[in-house]
């Protein structure tokens, strides 16, 4: 077997095939293998968006764009205007692929099915010629003079151009192939997960669901939205945005953090609500006069939290009982305490470091002709199919130059 190539390509995903085919696309005649440790391709497109595959996001501005990304938002907006989300719809539908917008802002094939991607791609796979090997896992890469060795554990390989497209580890150690280079890593730390409340009263309410403004005190970190009470803590796009762009603060924290939630989507005037209330309202009770836009268990809830008796009347609420409300929904605090696994938790940010990339090229700047994609680099982003964009934008990129070679 002859083990020399053109091209190789570390990672089966999304950035690998897609660098793949393109490279392929672009220079029929070049050699090109992809290793892929398991004994699956494409595993993270397969359960994307619930097994839909959020494909992109509706987003096609590139400087409105970027700012979907805790890491990456300055190197990607020049990336973006060479290949954005129109440009990923334009390259489906070419191939007979067509992507559907939802009112979100996400995009999936129509058929709301990911193997139709996945189809896609082998496809393409197989009309370039591309070879596959499964379950090669790297153990080492050595630059010899103008080639690459790559060592697998029963066999080496060598190559005149290699791209990294490995995806994120969850520990540092596995980026060691890399780091024998030369390239420095960014330690990796989950970017989307779910807050921890051991214990908590607020458990009781798991399956309610509400607007709000939720902030990491202590910190900058503020966001605004949907937040989801489960059996274990808060979720929802709320929490996860948050915990994306907080990741490396709550790291340094071990998971061990207060955080502050306003459950009134808009407080203005609330004092000057509830002094109505008292007034014109007086001989009802909290809870049937309380024209908040909250779910009836969470007013509850948070009428307790306050120390206050639901059956109470409005003409009977002092004035430190009505301070200690408006306190209640508007800063209401709770201690988080380790961080929960989910299944939204398959994105780290972290990798390889990004001053050390050509983002004209996703070169190296310290070795020629090793190209990097996806989400190897220390880039990541928040849910809605930017992280997918992030990885055919920059793979697409290093194909284009891999293959005017």
């Amino acid at each position: 077997m002859n083990n020399n190539h053109d091209v190789i390509i570390i990672g089966g995903g999304a950035a690998g095939i897609f660098a793949a085919i393109n490279i392929g696309n672009n220079n029929p005649n070049l050699k090109i293998l992809v290793l892929e440790k398991s004994a699956q391709l494409l595993a993270k497109v397969k359960v994307s968006g619930g097994g839909r595959c959020n494909v992109t996001h509706a987003c096609f501005d590139p400087k409105e764009l970027v700012k979907f990304y805790p890491r990456g938002e300055k190197e990607l907006l020049g990336p973006f205007h060479q290949f954005q989300p129109g440009d990923t719809i334009a390259w489906f539908a070419n191939r007979g692929v067509e992507l559907k917008i939802e009112a979100d802002g996400r995009m999936f094939p129509t058929t709301d099915d990911s193997q139709t991607i996945i189809n896609c791609f082998l496809n393409e796979i197989k009309k370039y010629n591309i070879e596959i090997r499964y379950q090669s896992s790297v153990k080492n890469i050595e630059k010899i003079q103008q080639k690459f060795k790559i060592n697998l554990l029963n066999d080496s390989l060598s190559c005149d151009h290699l791209i990294i497209a490995t995806g994120g580890f969850n520990k540092i150690e596995r980026y060691h192939f890399i780091t024998e280079l030369g390239h420095s890593i960014i330690p990796p730390n989950p970017s989307l997960f779910t807050f921890n409340l051991p214990k908590n009263e607020l458990l009781s309410l798991q399956g309610v669901v509400c607007d709000v403004e939720i902030k990491i005190l202590d910190s900058k970190f503020i966001e605004q939205g949907p937040l989801l009470i489960t059996h274990w803590g808060v979720s929802g796009p709320s929490v996860l945005k948050l915990s994306s762009w907080a990741a490396r603060f709550l790291s340094d924290k071990n998971y061990e953090f207060d955080f502050m939630v306003n459950w009134i989507s808009n407080n203005d005037g609330l004092k000057d609500l509830f002094d109505n209330y008292k007034q014109n309202f007086g001989n009802k009770k909290l809870i049937n006069q309380f024209d908040l836009a909250l779910p009836k268990k969470l007013k509850h809830f948070l009428l307790q939290k306050a120390g206050i008796p639901s059956e109470l009347k409005w003409a009977d609420i002092n004035k430190n009982q009505l301070n200690k409300l408006i306190e209640v929904l508007t800063r209401d605090i709770y201690h988080s305490k380790g961080k929960t696994t989910f299944k939204q938790e398959f994105v780290s940010c972290g990798g390889v470091k990004l001053n050390e990339i050509n983002f004209k090229t996703m070169e190296s700047k310290l070795i020629p002709n090793l190209h990097f994609a996806g989400e190897v680099l220390d880039i990541d982003a928040l849910t809605g199919g930017f992280n997918f964009q992030n990885a055919w934008t920059t793979a697409w990129i290093a194909a284009q130059n891999i293959a005017k070679l």
